[in-house]
């Protein structure tokens, strides 16, 4: 028998518990019927960033930025692109700064954008700059 992993649902918030070795195979939430994983990453709030965090078995990639951020703005399309090879294995998730002061703040993020990859709730590693799709990829496949 496979192992339960929790995923929380990018849409409900709800965590579901999943085979692990279903995890490729488009599983949906049990409460809203949505997609877990969409090959998007998913904005995360002071509201649900712990739950995300916290709740889930499968490491979070976070992306803290801001809309007035060029090197943000230029990194958005490959951290979609990102999200596409990297999920179902990892959650990639955008925290604004700007509408999210007590995130940045908390995280201690000084410069944008800046990724933290996050494993069972904690910090495992943060790279801050603008990144392309494949470094994006290789870094937290590295950090894994």
């Amino acid at each position: 028998m496979s192992e339960l992993l929790h995923v929380v649902c990018p849409s409900c918030d709800a965590v579901n518990r999943i085979p692990g070795a279903r995890l490729g195979e488009a599983p949906k939430c049990g409460k809203c019927h949505r997609l877990l994983f969409s090959g998007k990453p998913v904005e995360l709030t002071t509201v649900n960033f712990r739950q995300h965090l916290a709740r889930s078995d499968v490491p979070v990639l976070v992306d803290f930025w801001a809309p007035w951020c060029g090197p943000c703005k230029m990194m958005a399309p490959a951290y979609e692109q990102a999200a596409v090879q990297l999920e179902p294995g990892v959650r990639l998730a955008k925290v604004n700064t700007d509408a999210e002061q007590a995130l940045g703040m908390e995280f201690g993020i000084r410069s944008i954008p800046t990724l933290a990859l996050f494993r069972h709730g904690r910090e495992v590693a943060r790279q801050a700059g603008a990144m392309g799709a494949p470094d994006i990829v290789r870094w937290t496949r590295a950090h894994l």
